[in-house]
Order: C-alpha cells, then structure tokens, then sequence
C-alpha cells in the first residue's frame, strides 16, 4: 500500500559517530520493511561558544573557552508501509540522541 505520505526524521546528538550508527539503523529498518529512503543528510553542525572567566573577581584576561557542537542528519523516507511505522516506533536508539518524526503530506 504506498501512500501520499512522507515521513522526515531529523536525528541530532553531539557525537557524530553515534548519530552515523542511528541513521544507519533506521535507513537498514526502513528499507528491510520497503520504503524508499532518502538520506542521510548531513545538516549543518551548531556550535555554541562559551567564555568563562577563570578568576572570580580579578584577572579579566585569564579566560577559558569551551564549545559544544550538535550534528544532525535528515532522512525522507517516502512510501511507507504501516509496518514501516510500527518498526521505526519500536527502535532502540542509544543515549544521548535525540530524534524528531513527522508526517508530512504531499
């Protein structure tokens, strides 16, 4: 039964090793059940910059720097089954990524 209907997964985490394995799993699920499977994209990585004074009150030019930055991917998965839908709703993901599905029209 395909369907109008598309489904977009935007995966996000800070190590890019963990989010490559989790594209990996649901791309393998997805196709196993017969849907076709765009992605993943890469999305730009977001980095967030912080300063930090090391001293409390004085030494204003001993300061610290620290980042963080969150990779992303997106997957379109295009004719999808309900199987489809059941099997991507009943994975284990590991800790520390974090995943957003919607159903798009189209």
């Amino acid at each position: 039964m395909a369907s109008k209907q598309k489904i977009r997964i935007k995966i996000k985490s800070f190590d890019h090793k963990v989010i490559d394995e989790t594209a990996k799993l649901i791309i393998d699920n997805a196709v196993r059940t017969g849907a076709i499977v765009a992605g993943p994209i890469p999305l730009p990585t977001k980095i967030d910059r912080f300063t930090v004074l090391k001293s409390t009150f004085v030494h204003k030019n001993a300061r610290e720097q620290f980042e963080m930055r969150t990779h992303a991917r997106l997957i379109d998965i295009t004719e999808s089954t309900p199987h489809t839908i059941e099997t991507l709703s009943s994975l284990s993901l590991p800790a520390g990524v974090e995943i957003e599905i919607k159903m798009l029209q189209s």
